[in-house]
């Protein structure tokens, strides 16, 4: 066991929450956002890691162990249910391998106008009668069925709603309850794989970097309702909607967030972020649509006493004004495309940053362009602190030896 093993989880931890408070650790730590990685360092398919928790969970033990970071990629985020539970519901918001994608190939979202353009009115009255009656249906194959039931809050009506229950009796309703019921003992099962790993983890001195994840409220609407075309034309010509459907699903966002992140005990919270980047959107539209509601989920968080870790996808070049109105020593930035060097003149008194070592360069680079690239964040962006080493994005098809040696350089340059 090397002497960067043996390291207690305390050690890791403050080492980490010294750079996330902008102070300067006894060295840079090191954070490799692994995602599918593991399956073929064990040299499983990635459909074999849907379909077999135990096997799943192993390779990010042995990965863990070997490549030693001071906090870990949680395995939930790259893969966050079983493919058994999946097919029981028929889900068609994805395609995963095995069931549209081939084995080792990585899952696949499917965008679609899973709201359409008329139906803001309908989620604005009661977004839990629409998720019920029109969204589920239209991602669960099985929930089809669902678009029958009355609408939800019908059962308020004092003695009316005992007769009304008689739908549920409906034999393809009961069948609808009945796929969610497989697809629950499924997910049961991985979770439970899920919690003896990350309780073995914490035993054997490795702190995971999140155990909540909170989008931006906008993203939550094009990702998952309107799709980003959709969206895109809302912008234009249903705006004062599209605003009123951000606030809609501000509360339940911030709410669901802290509270998964008090049940895991992890005080981090991981924001995938997406339309906001360069290019997807204005600047003036960034500032009415995006930023308003994103600022206040991540002060939120922060009231909350967690630390918001947003991934901001893409490059964020022209937004960085923006970031640097937020409270000093409170956010982990893990950026993508973004001119780490620029970020660490306009944010570096603001957040912790962290990236952006290149995937391509850990996919098909060298040792020596690794250690360069390397010793250069270190020494500019990693000057007097608040600096994580980490990488722009997933990697699925990061070379290990080449993960080895950038680990290896993170710490023959990174110590304070």
């Amino acid at each position: 066991m090397t002497a960067t093993s043996a390291e207690s989880y305390e050690t890791r931890e403050k080492r980490v929450q010294d750079a996330i408070a902008l102070k300067q650790p006894d060295r840079v730590p090191f954070f490799p956002t692994t995602h599918l990685l593991a399956a073929r360092y064990a040299g499983m398919t990635y459909e074999d890691a849907f379909y077999n928790a135990d096997a799943w969970f192993d390779a990010n033990r042995e990965m863990i162990a070997d490549f030693e970071p001071d906090i870990y990629f949680s395995p939930d985020f790259a893969i966050f249910s079983s493919g058994q539970a999946f097919e029981a519901v028929d889900f068609q918001q994805i395609k995963w391998p095995g069931d549209g994608v081939p084995a080792n190939r990585p899952f696949q979202f499917v965008e679609e106008e899973y709201m359409k353009e008329d139906e803001y009115e309908a989620f604005l009255d009661d977004p839990s009668d629409f998720v019920i009656r029109t969204y589920m249906p239209r991602i669960y194959g099985t929930l089809e069925p669902l678009k029958k039931l009355p609408p939800i809050k019908a059962f308020l009506l004092g003695y009316a709603g005992v007769p009304m229950s008689a739908v549920f009796g409906v034999p393809e309703i009961a069948e609808a309850f009945k796929s969610l019921h497989d697809a629950a003992q499924e997910a049961l099962k991985w979770n439970q794989a899920s919690e003896v790993f990350h309780k073995e983890m914490g035993q054997k001195g490795f702190p995971c970097f999140a155990g909540s994840v909170a989008q931006a409220p906008f993203d939550i609407i094009s990702d998952f309702l309107r799709g980003m075309r959709g969206s895109m034309v809302d912008m234009y010509r249903r705006p004062e909607q599209l605003q009123e459907a951000t606030e809609k699903v501000f509360s339940c966002v911030l709410g669901t967030a802290i509270g998964r992140a008090r049940m895991s005990g992890i005080p981090r919270v991981f924001m995938p972020l997406h339309r906001g980047a360069d290019g997807f959107m204005s600047e003036e539209q960034f500032e009415t649509f995006y930023w308003p509601t994103l600022k206040r989920l991540i002060l939120g968080l922060i009231d909350a006493g967690l630390t918001p870790c947003p991934f901001f996808e893409g490059s964020y070049d022209s937004r960085l004004d923006y970031l640097a109105e937020l409270p000093p020593g409170k956010v982990l930035g893990i950026f993508d495309r973004t001119d780490l060097f620029r970020a660490k003149e306009v944010l570096g008194d603001t957040m912790c940053i962290a990236g952006n070592m290149p995937v391509s360069l850990l996919q098909a680079g060298t040792p020596e362009k690794i250690e360069a690239y390397t010793k250069r964040l270190i020494e500019e962006v990693g000057e007097g602190g608040g600096f994580i080493m980490s990488c722009g994005g997933v990697m699925d098809e990061a070379d290990i030896d080449l993960v080895r040696a950038w680990r290896d350089y993170t710490r023959e340059y990174g110590d304070y």
